[in-house]
């Protein structure tokens, strides 16, 4: 059995290659929803949503986010309104007081969808709409989840890293805002002061992902701050990593990152925007994977490859680096597939 954590693309990317080389019936993948957000009434999770696309065979691998060849009739009408109306394109925040009062699994991350600051396709926007509708029935976000998951006809586990609300929330210079807005509507440009990651001291998580946290654990390429750090603030999760064996791959190439807001968030919370910070942020992984052009020297196991992942073949190539890792430390398991060769 093996889990992996999942924020951003970096890890779904990863799962091209590991779903040939491990039996993906032994997988989990345990997604973070420190970046979802309500927006006009609905419940938007990023990263499940990427995982789920992405096991259904419907995902947008241009944008690796959304469904392929969806139409957006209803977010270009909502544009259209609010211009026509005159009204703030935002992102919108809804009211303080009607941030915390309603859905609890939505605190601290209500948007207006007035002019809707992501855009929403439609068939994107009715797994929206499902899920949020499941949550007021009285659901929990991982009973949602694994529903959505038997819709999509996943052959893999997928799992919320936990049902109760954490929110990335990003101090900058230009004040305190959601990841989604710094991320989406921001663009990056303010300077990353600081990441709070709200309601953490009150989530856990649930038995399901203590449960996976027992096997063998991927940490894949994504953003260490924003991706896997929320659920790294999650009461338990650090820990249960502690006693498992973690190999973790890096999303930079020394001091360069592959893609997204990482090296800028690393440096706003004090680590070195590095694969040198990434180790320390991940104090936890018994080994790493760097690309071949990574010199960086750790006091922990390393397999080389090149790490970049544009298809499937580079995804598998990475998937073996990340096997040979875990036979480094001892931690070979007895169910992957059988795998031929080493990483080159």
């Amino acid at each position: 059995m093996v889990t992996f954590l999942a924020g951003g693309t970096g890890t779904p990317k990863l799962l091209d290659g590991a779903l040939s080389v491990f039996d993906p019936e032994s997988v989990t993948v345990v997604g973070n929803t420190g970046d979802d957000v309500e927006l006009g009434g609905v419940l938007v999770c990023p990263d499940l949503d990427t995982v789920l696309f992405y096991g259904g065979g419907v995902l947008d691998r241009e944008r690796w986010w959304g469904i392929e060849n969806d139409t957006t009739e209803t977010d270009d009408e909502l544009h259209r309104l609010a211009e026509a109306a005159g009204l703030d394109a935002g992102p919108r925040y809804l009211p303080a007081e009607q941030q915390v009062t309603g859905r609890e699994i939505s605190q601290w991350r209500r948007f207006s969808g007035v002019a809707e600051f992501m855009e929403l396709g439609d068939r994107d926007r009715a797994v929206h709409v499902t899920r949020t509708g499941l949550l007021d029935e009285g659901y929990s976000l991982t009973e949602v989840t694994r529903l959505l998951a038997d819709a999509f006809d996943l052959a893999f586990a997928l799992l919320p890293m936990s049902n109760d609300p954490v929110a990335t929330m990003v101090h900058t210079d230009e004040g305190t805002m959601h990841f989604q807005e710094f991320w989406v509507a921001r663009r990056a440009e303010p300077t990353v002061e600081d990441v709070e990651f709200r309601g953490h001291q009150q989530a856990s998580p649930t038995p399901a992902v203590l449960d996976a946290l027992d096997d063998r654990v991927v940490v894949g390429p994504s953003n260490p701050v924003t991706s896997i750090g929320p659920m790294l603030s999650v009461w338990g999760v650090e820990e249960a990593l502690e006693r498992t064996p973690v190999v973790a791959v890096s999303p930079f190439v020394e001091d360069e990152v592959f893609s997204g807001p990482a090296a800028a968030l690393m440096a706003g919370v004090g680590y070195e925007p590095s694969t040198a910070g990434v180790a320390d942020a991940y104090p936890f992984a018994d080994a790493f994977v760097l690309d071949d052009e990574d010199g960086t020297d750790l006091d922990r196991p390393v397999v080389r490859t090149d790490t970049r992942i544009d298809d499937a073949a580079d995804a598998e190539r990475v998937t073996r680096a990340v096997e040979e890792a875990f036979e480094r430390v001892g931690a070979t398991g007895a169910d992957p597939a059988e795998v031929t060769g080493v990483a080159e």
